[in-house]
């Protein structure tokens, strides 16, 4: 996955500034503000997305950094009454700055073992108390009121997980290496080549919506699963037009086509096929049990505590809301690597998310509004945590309306 070596690291990292803009947010209107988050490291990055985005039409570009040190403070020295605290007065302004038709932008490297070690308790807490506050702005985005996307950016935290035995600086070069070919930036025109793998999903995702399967079904080692779709699902992949008219891809990098699983009609068991990162454990061999959509049996190798502390945040907490396929070739996948990184590890393998559902994923895309979307089987939590459950050993079948299996994928791939 080594970048050519004709491009410099800032062409490199331009070019993923310049997709990050025109592919993930689809461009900018004349005049619309950018909502920018970055960890405190992805300084260089964020200066090159403004420039683009100014260029783009923007009127302003607003980043807000965040410090990990500075979080891991708080879990060291904040009282116990803390950590039922969010700053409900900056989400509540997100949500203004959304409503108002401001994009969003998120860039990612958080340290994936930052909270490890931690009270497991406090961590839950202070996630919950940060998913309340959030609720009201991640709606606007969950259901893509607004253009917005997340990339990625290499910090020396995230490098040394990846990459422990490499010195620093070497950990971050490969890091780096990794993120800008599943972003696409190596090629010789990144943005045909967006456009050319949007063109792939766009016709895997029109095939899905075209057959209408009733559910899915997984085989493998471990696996046994039925999941019931949703009632007038949608299935979506790649790019996804917004409610103010803007066009783009949310995620940079994407591979899947997903969408909404009926909350009561998942049976069966199943196990993961990649370690899931959450909130600082890596969460590895898990193995679960569904019936009538719930999970009545939860296990894992390591990180049990996590695990169940994690589905029973709420009740749409141990049901899904989320299926997604991916190929076992995907460039992701085929790098070899685990990312401890959802933006990542999602796509390197078909998955499936306990809790929220997306509104978007009906044919009405939501308007019906939620009451509507609940009684075709639409999941509600504080939760939305993908896991990965593809692999080359795992096959899946599309059920029809009259109950017959046509085959899907066969050992991770398309057929």
């Amino acid at each position: 996955m080594d970048a050519p070596a004709t491009l410099s690291h800032t062409t490199l990292l331009d070019r993923l500034a310049e997709v990050a803009v025109h592919i993930g947010l689809g461009g900018l209107k004349p005049g619309q503000q950018l909502v920018m988050t970055a960890p405190l490291e992805a300084l260089a990055l964020t200066r090159r997305i403004t420039e683009h985005a100014y260029r783009a039409g923007a009127s302003l570009v607003t980043t807000l950094f965040s410090d990990d040190a500075a979080a891991l403070l708080r879990h060291q020295h904040a009282s116990d009454t803390a950590f039922d605290t969010a700053a409900g007065w900056l989400y509540d302004g997100l949500a203004v700055a959304y409503r108002d038709g401001a994009a969003r932008l998120a860039i990612v490297g958080d340290d994936p073992h930052l909270l490890a070690g931690q009270d497991e308790a406090k961590v839950s807490r202070a996630n919950r108390a940060r998913s309340l506050a959030y609720r009201p702005a991640l709606e606007l985005i969950t259901t893509s009121a607004i253009n917005w996307t997340i990339v990625a950016c290499a910090t020396p935290a995230w490098a040394r997980a990846m990459f422990p035995a490499l010195p620093e600086e070497a950990a971050v070069a490969k890091l780096w290496d990794a993120i800008f070919a599943a972003s696409r930036v190596t090629v010789d025109d990144p943005i045909e080549a967006w456009r050319a793998h949007n063109a792939t999903l766009m016709t895997r995702r029109n095939m899905m919506n075209a057959k209408r399967y009733a559910a899915l079904r997984y085989r493998g080692p471990g696996t046994d699963l039925r999941v019931g779709l949703a009632d007038e699902h949608r299935w979506m992949g790649g790019l996804t037009t917004a409610g103010n008219g803007m066009t783009g891809n949310p995620n940079i990098p994407t591979e899947e086509v997903f969408t909404t699983p009926h909350c009561q009609r998942t049976d069966g068991v199943v196990a993961s096929t990649k370690p899931l990162s959450y909130q600082g454990t890596l969460i590895e061999g898990i193995a679960v049990r569904f019936e009538a959509g719930a999970i009545v049996d939860a296990g894992a190798r390591t990180g049990q505590a996590v695990l169940e502390r994690m589905i029973g945040t709420d009740e749409g907490a141990r049901r899904l809301g989320e299926v997604a396929l991916v190929p076992a070739a995907s460039p992701i996948a085929q790098s070899g690597l685990l990312f401890l990184n959802t933006l990542f590890d999602e796509n390197a393998a078909s998955h499936i998310a306990l809790g929220q559902s997306y509104s978007k994923c009906f044919t009405d895309g939501g308007a019906t509004g939620r009451e509507a979307l609940i009684a075709r089987g639409a999941n509600t939590s504080l939760i939305h945590v993908d896991w990965m459950i593809g692999s080359e050993h795992v096959d899946v079948d599309g059920i029809t309306q009259e109950g017959n299996a046509e085959p899907l994928m066969r050992q991770g791939a398309w057929v």
